[in-house]
């Protein structure tokens, strides 16, 4: 109520487990109310495991899927407090992972991941929520991510895993970035064996804060081709944005950040952003641009875009007839840009 936002108690409400441990069970690894320090700050979960965090535990370091498959980790427990990365994925297939509160939450080289009512809280710098990284078939159901850094990202190559991202999806989720971005997407990649970032899906996203100074690291929702990315087929649906305190509404560049990437990317293909609201004073000016003629941005369409509760469309009474309707959003269309449709349906 007083206006500080850092100093407050967030509350949760879940619902309830059903799930039964069976503490006999050969292939559960359990942790009961209290505190546990893993051995090693690690836990290396074995293939065909469910490990079950109960309600009232803490768990003293990182849960790991290594080369492993059908996993689960459930709970209402809390893991994380000793390393930054409460739950890490890699090189894993057929992994879900339910209702448990953590730091940092990574998928690295998987296939067929879910990570389903999963809240992640962090404070210290570079502190991701949920990064995707060279994997396919990932879902995020029902997650909320408060971060010091990005909330959700999908990369290409990066931090050992190799390839690019198909069929990732987040629906139902809450996203509060303190700093940087609430969604992220293709900064890095693999410049010598060009990656593809494709069909990426954001529905029903609550989007409340983002606070970013640096314009080249706004944007709520941020399509940034970099490292000869191909980014295509994303979808925004149903997406919901407060007055965040700093930062832009979207930024679709295909650019070259020599600080993070190797060369620029290779373009942004078919993205729609359908039923979007936003509503606030903050927002900066939002930018989509290319690069040059061979890295281009395509065929993005706004539908039912709401801004301060005003409809954008192409053939909206009030845009005068020499205004692009882009700038009745703020957005600006930059060089190398084609087939941006406003559309109502």
């Amino acid at each position: 109520m007083n206006g500080d936002i850092f100093h407050n108690l967030q509350l949760f409400a879940n619902p309830i487990d059903n799930y039964i441990p069976n503490k006999k069970d050969k292939n559960l690894i359990y942790f009961g109310p209290g505190i546990h320090q893993l051995k090693g700050d690690k836990l290396l979960v074995p293939s065909g495991k469910t490990v079950y965090v109960a309600g009232g535990s803490v768990l003293m370091g990182q849960i790991e899927m290594n080369g492993v498959r059908d996993v689960k980790v459930l709970g209402r427990g809390i893991i994380g407090h000793s390393v930054k990365m409460g739950i890490r994925i890699a090189n894993s297939k057929n992994v879900l992972v339910e209702g448990l509160f953590c730091t940092q939450c990574s998928t690295g080289g998987s296939d067929s991941v879910t990570i389903r009512n999963v809240k992640s809280i962090s404070y210290y710098g570079w502190g991701d929520g949920m990064n995707v990284f060279a994997s396919n078939n990932v879902l995020f159901d029902g997650v909320f991510c408060r971060n010091s850094d990005d909330c959700t990202t999908v990369y290409g190559t990066r931090g050992g895993f190799v390839g690019g991202c198909r069929n990732i999806t987040m629906k139902d989720s809450t996203l509060w970035a303190d700093v940087a971005h609430p969604i992220l997407i293709g900064t890095h990649g693999n410049t010598p064996n060009p990656e593809v970032l494709e069909n990426l899906n954001y529905i029903n996203i609550d989007i409340l804060d983002h606070k970013e100074a640096q314009i080249d690291y706004q944007g709520c929702m941020s399509l940034n081709a970099g490292d000869n990315n191909l980014i295509r087929n994303v979808r925004f649906e149903n997406i919901r944005v407060e007055d965040f305190r700093q930062g832009q509404l979207l930024n679709m560049r295909v650019f070259y950040n020599a600080k993070y990437c190797t060369s620029p990317g290779r373009g942004i293909e078919n993205v729609l952003f359908k039923d979007v609201v936003y509503n606030g004073k903050n927002s900066e000016q939002s930018i989509i641009a290319g690069y040059d003629d061979n890295r281009k941005i395509k065929n993005v369409v706004f539908e039912n875009l709401v801004i301060n509760g005003k409809l954008i469309t192409d053939d909206m009474q009030e845009k005068p007839k020499w205004f692009k309707t882009s700038d009745m959003a703020r957005i600006f269309v930059g060089e190398h840009v084609e087939g941006v449709k406003f559309i109502a349906k």
